[in-house]
Formats: C-alpha cells, sequence, structure tokens
C-alpha cells in the first residue's frame, strides 16, 4: 500500500525479500567455502600472513577476510596473534585435519581423480611431468584371498598385541614395518625397518636419514606426503587398520630417475607404552594389486626383480599359516 507518498511493503513481501537476501548470503559463502578453507590451512602450516599471501598469490585483505568468515560460521576463533605471530588455537587444531581433507578430496573430485569404488576410497593421479600416483583401498577380507602371507601374517600378529608396538607379538615383523607418529602437525619416521620394503628400495642411506623426518620431507616429496595423511589420519582416529593396492612412480636414489612400483600396504593403528598414538606400515612390493581403470600393463610395469618375494621361513611364516 501507498504509506507518506512510498510505496510500502506488506510484512510477508518483507519477509520474503529477507529470505531472500539471507539465501543469497548462504550461497555466495558456500561458493567461496573453497578458497576460505585454502586460506585457513595455508595460514595453519605458514603461520605467517605474507607467507601465506606469497603462496596464495592473493592479498593480506583477503586471506584475513576468509578466516575471519570462517571463524563467523564456525563460531569458534582458529588462530590467536600475539606480536604479529600467528598461533593455532585448540579449535582451529581440532579443525586442521579436516579442512585438509576436504581441500584434498575437492581438489582431487573437481579433477575427477578421485571417488568410491564399492564404497572404498580410490585415486587415480597422473599429472604431466607432476605427480603418477594410483591407490584403491580394499576390504580386509581381501587380504585372505589376494594377499602376500607377510601381509597376513602381519595383521595376526597386529590382532595378538593388542595395538600395543612394543608387544611380543610384533617383534617378528618389525624389521619390515616403518612406523610414524603425529609431531609437529605432521606424521614423522620414528623407525625404518631393516628389512622393509623402504630399506630395500632405497638403501641404507636413505632407511637411516629418514629417521626423524616428516612424510612431506622424505623421498617423493610433499606431493606423496599430502597423499599419506588422509589414509593415515583414518587409521589414527579409528585406531583400526587399512589395506591399500597402490602404483606409482619412485626415484631410487634421490637424483635418480622414477621407476614404476607397485605394492600392497598396511597401515595399522597402534600405541606405545605410554598409551601415545603411532602408525606402522607394512609394505609388500608385488605385481599383484587391483586398482580400477589401471591396465595390467602399468600395474605390472614394476621390474620383477624388485618384487619382494618374502621367504615365509625368514619370519616363521610357516608355523604362523599352518
Amino acid at each position: 500500500m501507498l504509506l507518506f507518498g512510498q510505496n510500502f511493503q506488506t510484512d510477508s513481501s518483507v519477509s520474503y525479500d529477507l529470505k531472500q537476501e539471507v539465501g543469497m548470503a548462504r550461497k555466495q559463502s558456500q561458493a567461496i567455502l573453497f578458497e576460505q578453507v585454502r586460506s585457513f590451512t595455508t595460514m595453519a602450516r605458514t603461520l605467517n600472513l605474507s607467507r601465506a599471501v606469497r603462496e596464495l598469490g592473493s592479498t593480506r585483505q583477503t586471506v584475513r577476510r576468509h578466516i575471519t568468515m570462517l571463524e563467523e560460521s564456525m563460531g569458534v576463533e582458529l588462530f590467536n596473534i600475539e606480536d604479529r605471530q600467528y598461533f593455532l588455537t585448540e579449535a582451529g587444531k581440532d579443525s586442521l585435519r579436516e579442512a585438509e581433507a576436504l581441500l584434498a578430496r575437492g581438489e582431487a573430485w573437481a579433477n575427477n581423480l578421485s571417488g568410491h569404488k564399492n564404497g572404498l576410497p580410490h585415486i587415480s593421479l597422473n599429472e604431466e611431468g607432476g605427480i603418477f600416483y594410483h591407490m584403491q583401498q580394499h576390504p580386509l577380507s581381501k587380504l585372505w584371498s589376494d594377499s602376500s602371507i607377510l601381509l597376513q601374517y602381519g595383521f595376526q600378529c597386529w590382532a595378538e598385541s593388542r595395538g600395543k608396538i612394543e608387544s611380543d607379538s610384533l617383534a617378528l615383523i618389525r624389521p619390515y614395518m616403518m612406523v610414524f607418529r603425529w609431531l609437529q602437525n605432521s606424521w614423522v619416521c620414528v623407525e625404518v625397518g631393516n628389512k622393509s620394503s623402504y630399506a630395500t628400495w632405497f638403501g641404507w642411506t636413505w632407511e637411516r636419514s629418514s629417521i626423524g623426518r616428516g612424510v612431506a620431507d622424505m623421498p617423493g616429496g610433499p606431493g606423496f606426503g599430502n597423499l599419506l595423511t588422509q589414509p593415515f589420519q583414518d587409521v589414527s582416529d579409528t585406531h583400526a587398520m587399512r589395506l591399500d593396492h597402490i602404483h606409482t612412480r619412485v626415484a631410487r636414489e634421490p637424483e635418480g630417475k622414477a621407476v614404476p612400483i607397485s605394492y600392497q600396504r598396511l597401515i595399522l593403528g597402534c600405541r606405545f607404552p605410554d598409551g601415545t598414538a603411532v602408525l606402522a606400515t607394512l609394505i609388500d612390493r608385488t605385481h599383484n594389486i587391483d586398482i580400477h581403470g589401471l591396465s595390467p600393463e602399468i600395474a605390472q610395469s614394476m621390474p620383477k626383480e624388485l618384487i619382494m618375494n618374502v621367504n615365509p621361513i625368514d619370519v616363521n611364516l610357516e608355523a604362523k599359516a599352518s
């Protein structure tokens, strides 16, 4: 109706317009969520606004705005600032892992590089001049139908140990394992078994020098480190285990040419005597891998002499298998 010479809307019209405005604001917020998460994870990793801006190719105002919008949306503070230095709050630390996972999955999904096959994660990265990585998670039942005695025995040892990394049940399999713990926002290697796939692939130089390194600083670089993070975190969060089939390319020397490698991997959720969480990996290099969309020619391109073929007698597997 008309009031004081102006067109005055009824209450229902005002309510409708308000809902439209709220809806548009929500859509705009969702539309830049990906960039907000990217700003948050970059700032959390660098804890330096100038460095985060350079890495993102953005501006200080934009990065600050993204983080403020996330904090307002989540209802928590993600960072504390003291003397111009950024520190993650407890809420920020709790949110970081999920944010990194969302970002990684979003980027892979947007490029049609990840998804689920039979309900389990699948990744296929084939970047020209970059990362070549194919991974398929499998149900644990596949251990008994399509895995080596080494992995089957590893599963049994882990079950008998009840996840205690120093248990006598894991003693015989420890030479074939790598052990990681969460330290300073990264999975850090604390042990490399001298018979492990890692040691026999890279040799004693990398075996010894990898102790204390985060996964992003180990051979393969940050790209491979990021690909390890989510599977590791899944197992750490559930204190369980998972089975993956993987094909990729990794150099055997620091400056060497990348070589095809295929393997089955068990990630085992364990703990130290003081209760601290720890992860152990048990890997068997083999041509026997099953990854959706990967041709047999590529799956079996690893040189045959690099297949592990662990002798069951070496780890008393014959008695265990019987």
